[in-house]
């Protein structure tokens, strides 16, 4: 009878235990197809890969995944869930405790374009670095060491060979975000005559975020300044980081130089920008794959209403404006605008559908569509920008309408083409490390 009784115990705890089972791996499964749903489930750059045969369905990737929903556990296995939100951390692999886990490009029926780098983050071009989102590397903590690894690399191979006479520099670094931050860092520290140059102001990707955005990073020492301990903050908080590094560590960067070309010379690189020229005895190039916003190619789009980021909302109040784009960046500031008392505020996209934003983003759009306080026009295009108006296509129909300001965030042209250009090797990876 004991052993009937305990029997009967065992079955039952074992049927709760599966039907909770059932009940997360459900979960799980209706995450996927949401993810799915809105274009989340694919991923854009490094991101995990799951062997089924090695997993076990621990769980303990979840747990060291400092983001939500990427992996969750299915028919007990893992399963990527909303992989196009990775930002290449890493935890997830060096939690699994079979190795089931391993960081990828790509997947087998979509390829990533990634410059061809080894370990020391150098290409085929020998002395001309990539480092950074540039080479798959978006996370801010990870691209601030590529930066840090490049440049203490360098400073190896340079101390027999330093820069000589006056115009010529041991490294030039091309990006001020946060790997060219770290490499320009390591290279004060490391005592290199070097040269900082961004075509935007200090913070690269970082400046593309809407105000107040939370930025999700994590401890990173930072030469010359000391260890900094951030795993949530906002873009406002870390740019005033950037300067408060800036002002103790003396480092400098030439702004407002866009990169037009790179040529070996016989002891050095020739760096051409906008501004000027440098030599160089290495070249840094920590661009990001953002590169040049791409533009709609409309008359007007020259006029300086029209901008292509949003740095400051607030100073929109009763105006007319319109935002341009389908992705996450283009909803986030069509809703900050939006948020501004007496704005009129009218997001446009070319597609049917917003496919690839954030559940989030689409649940707070949805819901200022229903309250009015913006307007969505699916199957639009701009046609002409003037000084007080636009004028659009809604389907078939042509309508001018007053406008004062015009964002739009139709994506980067990939900095591919130049990359070639200069000589630089680029692998298409499908699901390959």
């Amino acid at each position: 009878m004991t052993l009937l009784v305990s029997l009967v115990i065992l079955i039952l705890v074992m049927g709760i235990y599966l039907s909770k089972k059932n009940k997360k791996y459900k979960k799980t499964d209706k995450k996927i197809t949401k993810a799915v749903e809105y274009g989340q489930h694919e991923p854009v750059s490094i991101h995990p890969h799951i062997d089924t045969a090695k997993c076990i369905g621990s769980g303990a990737c979840i747990k060291a995944c400092p983001e939500k929903d990427i992996i969750g556990i299915s028919g007990g296995k893992g399963k990527l869930i909303n992989a196009s939100h990775c930002v290449g951390h890493g935890a997830c692999a060096a939690a699994c405790p079979v190795g089931a886990i391993s960081l990828v490009f790509g997947t087998e029926t979509r390829g990533v374009d990634i410059p061809c780098v080894t370990p020391n983050f150098e290409t085929n071009l020998k002395g001309v670095f990539i480092i950074g989102e540039l080479g798959g590397i978006g996370l801010i903590k990870n691209a601030i060491s590529q930066g840090k690894q490049a440049v203490e690399y360098i400073y190896c191979l340079s101390k027999d060979d330093r820069a000589k006479g006056a115009d010529v520099h041991d490294l030039c670094i091309i990006g001020a975000g946060p790997a060219g931050f770290g490499a320009s860092l390591a290279a004060i520290k490391n005592k290199l005559k070097f040269v900082t140059i961004d075509q935007e102001e200090i913070g690269g990707t970082v400046l593309q975020y809407p105000r107040h955005k939370i930025v999700m990073t994590s401890p990173v020492e930072l030469p010359g300044y000391g260890k900094v301990k951030l795993k949530e903050t906002t873009k406002e908080a870390l740019l005033e980081l950037w300067s408060d590094v800036i002002n103790k560590t003396g480092l400098k960067v030439k702004s407002g130089e866009k990169m037009t070309g790179l040529k070996r010379e016989p002891e050095c690189f020739r760096v051409t920008t906008t501004g000027g020229e440098y030599l160089a005895k290495h070249v840094v190039l920590a661009i990001g794959r953002r590169g040049t916003p791409r533009k709609l190619g409309v008359d007007g789009e020259t006029l300086p209403k029209v901008a292509y980021r949003l740095l400051d909302p607030e100073q929109h109040k009763g105006q007319n404006l319109l935002v341009v784009g389908g992705g996450d960046s283009a909803v986030e500031a069509a809703m900050a605008l939006a948020a501004q008392p007496g704005n009129n505020v009218l997001l446009s996209y070319r597609g049917d559908a917003f496919a690839r934003i954030k559940p989030m983003n689409k649940a707070r759009l949805d819901e200022a569509v229903v309250k009015k306080s913006l307007r969505v026009a699916l199957n639009s295009n701009v046609k002409e920008i003037t000084e007080k108006a636009v004028t659009m296509a809604f389907g078939e129909e042509i309508k001018t309408i007053p406008n004062d300001y015009i964002y739009i965030f139709a994506g980067g042209e990939l900095p591919n083409e130049f990359l070639k250009t200069i000589g630089v090797q680029i692998e298409k990876k499908f699901g390959t490390a």
